[in-house]
């Protein structure tokens, strides 16, 4: 596998989208969806393909990209388009390309409602493409029922009509049609009726939820529960109809679309072409900067050189901000809502995703930049003067007040370096003093480390609130460390960063870099000290009830311990199995212990 297939496999993200397979000429051979990419392209290199025809499009891989959206409906809509679009090698031999069903509002004289797959522009209105062709189905028949719009073909011309060349069918009997090929239904009438459902089809479906939940009603109080239970289902498939794509649009746009965002020395930009409201190009770029150039200039260079290379000759650009470029009989849009703002934040999202990839790709190549990078952050967030490349991190473990012990955890480069850890059993406190407690660990961790020349860290991380800190810096201050080392707290019901000397706290974004290293830290800490507190209380429990025995010495509980690995089974044990491993006398010392305690 290439290296660069490798670097593309860590860093892809999880969410929905579709990817390309590009050969090495840097034709796109493959395009394919996935509800997961990263799950889905790396099943492509992590185990043996059985078909033969998918071995060799494997083996012709060089470059993988990929576009990610909303949903997984997005995903088969956005590969339908694509497969049109690009028709790649491979997709001819190993998928069906077929189309996507729309509902059609046929430009007639009483216009007939139906699904199909063809688009014929006669003036007629299409919505669609739709993923659930049950659903389709399930609409068309509830508009059929409610509004009881016609089925047959015929020409119902104003003509045709007075001339009386029709008769009533078997529709207007069962009432499904109102019969307007013989008079009986005005053309105001039914085309009111289309203009409901035209609203219904455009996403605003409050006016059939309404009819139906009220024809539920009816059914229900007139104990037809199975009737009832169809419509229940025929509005839930209403309901969950039309999540509204940002990949394909009811609305023919011919245009394209321009994503940006940028970084201290590069600007990134996304470019969507959309061609009949289907996304059919998509492709990001980075910028690197020479001098000071502002995102106008480079969006306006952007979309220059992005419409010559895919030869685009849309008149309408929608872009996140107005470009510094004029471009003859071209309009420049910001949408603020509708779908094309949906357009604009799929362009956004792409170029984010960009971004991020491209650090990821750079931190891979160099892992010392991305601790900078985190350090640098937590220097900022938290005001410190200079970046914490030594951490570390205490913690108190005590159980309704016994065994007392604290934990000290090291972050060194922003790694755990778990051979300076520190475990502490509590000397000078008694009782489940959490305050007191934290006060003597930080006193002989730092007087010992000022007596014994050891490195100081940058900053101190305490598990605990105002409280715990507080006792945290009076011991700094006796020692004679306060303000040459940053110390803060970090309380466990809202995550909130306390200060010495500030009572209102510190609330961090909860994505960020800087929360998460101090809550690993936090959380590292509460671990090795729960581990040695659970350590230290079960070896108490076992010296306890085996140093009360008369006659029993240290090698005498080494070899029953070690035998039997805990009191239970030795309780559980034979009088004969017993004395087969510390011998006869000793044994029988052992044996009256174990039924004294019993009786």
């Amino acid at each position: 596998m290439r290296q660069e297939i490798r670097d593309t496999l860590k860093i892809i993200p999880q969410g929905p989208g579709c990817y390309q397979f590009l050969d090495e000429k840097g034709k796109i051979i493959y395009v394919g969806k996935a509800k997961n990419l990263k799950k889905r392209v790396s099943s492509y290199f992590n185990k043996y393909q059985e078909n033969p025809k998918t071995r060799i499009l494997v083996r012709n891989i060089r470059q993988i990209k990929y576009i990610v959206v909303n949903t997984e409906e997005d995903t088969f809509l956005l590969e339908n388009n694509l497969i049109k679009e690009l028709k790649p090698r491979y997709n001819v031999m190993l998928k069906d390309d077929k189309s996507y069903p729309s509902i059609v509002i046929k430009n007639e004289p009483f216009p007939r409602v139906f699904k199909t797959r063809n688009i014929v522009k006669d003036g007629s209105k299409y919505f669609g493409p739709y993923t659930s062709v049950a659903a389709v189905d399930a609409l068309i028949e509830v508009f059929r029922k409610i509004y009881k719009i016609r089925t047959c073909t015929l020409s119902l011309t104003p003509e045709n009509t007075a001339a009386g060349k029709f008769k009533v069918c078997l529709e207007y009997h069962i009432k499904r049609c109102d019969a307007p090929c013989v008079g009986l239904q005005s053309s105001e009438n039914y085309n009111k009726n289309i203009a409901e459902i035209t609203e219904i089809l455009k996403g605003n479906i409050s006016l059939i939820e309404k009819q139906i939940t009220d024809e539920m009603q009816h059914c229900a109080d007139s104990l037809r529960f199975e009737e009832a239970q169809r419509l229940k289902e025929k509005l839930f498939l209403i309901r969950s109809f039309r999540e509204k794509s940002q990949v394909v649009s009811n609305i023919h746009y011919n245009l394209d679309v321009f994503g940006f965002t940028q970084a201290e020395n590069s600007a990134y930009i996304n470019y969507l072409h959309v061609v009949n409201s289907a996304v059919i190009q998509a492709y990001t770029f980075e910028y690197r900067k020479k001098l000071d150039e502002t995102p106008e200039e480079l969006l306006g260079l952007g979309i220059v050189e992005m419409r010559q290379r895919f030869g685009s000759e849309s008149k309408e650009i929608i872009v996140p901000f107005i470009p510094d470029l004029k471009l003859t009989g071209v309009t420049f849009s910001v949408p603020q809502r509708g779908d094309k703002r949906k357009l604009l934040e799929l362009s956004e999202k792409n170029v984010k995703q960009f971004k991020v990839d491209k650090l990821k790709k750079s931190e891979m190549l160099n892992p010392e930049q991305r601790v900078i990078r985190i350090l640098t952050t937590v220097q900022k967030d938290l005001h410190l003067k200079e970046i914490p490349w030594h951490i570390e991190c205490f913690d108190n473990s005590n159980i309704q007040g016994t065994n007392p012990v604290a934990a000290c955890v090291v972050f060194k480069k922003a790694r755990p370096s778990k051979k300076d850890y520190r475990n502490f059993n509590i000397k000078t406190v008694v009782g489940a003093d959490d305050f007191a407690s934290m006060a003597e660990i930080i006193h002989r961790r730092y007087s010992r480390a000022l007596n014994e020349g050891a490195s100081l860290p940058q900053l101190i991380v305490i598990d605990g609130g105002k409280g715990q800190l507080h006792a945290a810096v009076n011991s700094l201050q006796k020692i004679g460390l306060y303000g040459k080392i940053a110390i803060i707290g970090i309380a466990k019901r809202l995550e909130e960063i306390y200060f010495p000397e500030d009572s209102v706290p510190l609330y961090i974004d909860k994505n960020s870099e800087t929360l998460k290293l101090i809550q690993q830290l936090r959380d590292e800490a509460h671990r090795f000290g729960i581990t040695h507190h659970r350590n230290k209380r079960s070896k108490s429990q076992v010296v306890s009830e085996l140093d009360q025995i008369k006659g029993i010495g240290k090698e005498t509980k080494k070899k029953l311990l070690s035998h039997f690995k805990s009191i239970k089974r030795l309780k559980e044990a034979s009088e004969e199995n017993i004395k087969e491993v510390i011998g006869k006398s000793k044994g029988e010392i052992i044996w009256k212990w174990i039924n004294g305690k019993d009786n």
